[in-house]
């Protein structure tokens, strides 16, 4: 699962900063109305943000279908997550040297052929397979959007034009765990990726129709960069997936983390060396950038973690469907489309660090919560109260989150903040949910009724714990008088 969508931290993704086209004679061209370009830019972005939870609700019945174990359970997820998170960077940058357009129309397009790939996949592996490729193709659909979405639409309407793609962002991801639980009961889990077919041959076009191209500055792209922070983040998430399966102490486990850990500190050393590195390491500097990612990385591992295990205990569990299960998730995923505004209108009263504080206790409390009431017999009301402090919780920690971020940074540093941003929290959700299935499997966890119940609490609880790591991160936040004078 991936939020890589919180809505108001995509207002300054890679190219918001440059609102308008380096090259005006490239889209000096007709006035496109503002609502057609919306369409434009927000349909391909919803389609990708739906398909990070689209898929949660489907995962007991793929199961059943391909003989799937636990672990690729978890590939089908962190096969999109992770190809997601290591290639948003590079996908900006080649959309500034490339072409924005292009490169979103290309991510479409990979987008799209892999979503067949994934419909007509019969074993596991293909559908692995298959998601990592669909992951290459959100990478370019994301961050260019809104870089397109800014330079199609005159500077008067575009905040009004941002806050309405970030709510479009939001609903994909609210929406996703409903309507994968509606087709499946409706069709069928290949129907999912179907899906995705229809709105890519009306998405192309009207892109290529209704947004301009632009290009951005050119900077060479860290191809090795990307390679060794790629490899290093898949081998640490390949060892964990697997260290219950072939012990924690086996050679293939220990050598796969061994190397996880050389090739980020190769990444690393690589950031602090060459002149334009892929994540700039001088960024985190700034106190606020460094917690706000503390804070992104451990909020997502603890909470998607979650997500990814309670989606499937409603089913196997309780017994609901997938579209009931689905249904009975919204109190957590579309609690936050209401909050997250309300938070973002009271940052500068409040402070960033009231809200996050506040925000990430909750969550803290909601996974303790629904610890203490997973036990045999717990029936869906009694989750109802966590569900909505989760919710809320989230709601509180987007917008702060997002502006903690940009708090220190100078303006043509924006882009590439909050793309680093991004990435990080895509990192922790394919983390969590390794690391959290792990705990599950490690505490005896089967994908029977009998075996879900108990073993589901240690991992909320471990959740619980990097949560509340964020927690003490937001406490590092700067004040509300700060926020303002970086305002």
């Amino acid at each position: 699962m991936t939020i890589v969508s919180d809505p108001p931290d995509l207002l300054s993704d890679r190219g918001a900063a440059a609102n308008v086209p380096d090259n005006p004679k490239e889209t000096s061209r007709r006035r496109i109305p503002v609502w057609l370009a919306l369409v434009a830019a927000s349909l391909p972005m919803f389609m990708a943000t739906l398909d990070n939870l689209v898929m949660t609700s489907a995962l007991p019945v793929i199961q059943a279908d391909l003989g799937a174990t636990v672990g690729q359970l978890q590939w089908f997820v962190n096969a999109y997550t992770l190809s997601f998170a290591t290639l948003m960077l590079a996908a900006a940058t080649l959309g500034d040297r490339l072409g924005r357009r292009k490169l979103f129309v290309g991510g479409i397009t990979v987008f799209t052929l892999a979503s067949i790939a994934s419909a007509l996949a019969t074993t596991s592996a293909m559908l692995i397979a298959a998601r990592a490729v669909q992951g290459m193709g959100a990478a370019a659909i994301m961050p260019l959007s809104l870089a397109l979405l800014a330079g199609a639409v005159p500077a008067s309407k575009r905040a009004l034009a941002i806050g309405v793609w970030g709510g479009v962002s939001g609903l994909g991801v609210a929406l996703g765990p409903v309507v994968g639980g509606a087709v499946v009961d409706g069709v069928s889990w290949q129907a999912i990726f179907w899906l995705n077919v229809p709105v890519a041959v009306v998405a192309v076009p009207l892109a290529l129709y209704a947004l301009g191209e632009s290009r951005g500055r050119k900077v060479p792209l860290d191809v090795v960069g990307v390679l060794l922070a790629g490899a290093g983040i898949f081998a640490g998430v390949w060892g964990i997936i697997h260290g219950n399966d072939d012990g924690w102490t086996s050679t293939s486990v220990l050598t796969t983390l061994v190397a996880s850990g050389a090739l980020l500190v190769a990444f690393v050393v690589r950031e602090s060396r060459i002149r334009f590195p892929v994540m700039p390491l001088r960024l985190f500097g700034s106190r606020s950038f460094s917690m706000a990612n503390i804070i992104g990385l451990t909020f997502s591992l603890g909470m998607m973690g979650a997500v990814f295990l309670l989606s499937q205990y409603l089913q196997i569990v309780m017994g609901y469907t997938p579209f009931e299960a689905g249904v009975r998730t919204l109190p957590w995923t579309a609690a936050p489309m209401i909050v997250a505004p309300i938070a973002g209108l009271l940052v500068e009263r409040l402070g960033l660090r009231t809200l996050l504080v506040t925000g990430l206790g909750l969550q803290a409390i909601s996974l303790a919560y629904m610890a203490a009431v997973t036990v045999p017999g717990a029936t869906y009301s009694d989750f109802v109260p966590a569900f909505i402090m989760a919710g809320v919780g989230m709601g509180l920690t987007f917008a702060p989150s997002a502006t903690a971020v940009l708090v220190d940074m100078a303006e043509a540093d924006h882009a590439t903040a909050s793309s680093a941003n991004s990435t990080i929290r895509e990192i922790g959700i394919a983390l969590g949910v390794a690391v959290l299935t792990a705990v599950f499997l490690g505490s005896g966890g089967s994908l029977t009724p009998t075996g879900y119940t108990d073993a589901l609490r240690p991992a909320l609880l471990v959740g619980m714990a990097s949560v509340s790591v964020a927690v003490v991160a937001a406490f590092f936040v700067p004040s509300r008088r700060a926020v303002r004078v970086a305002r």
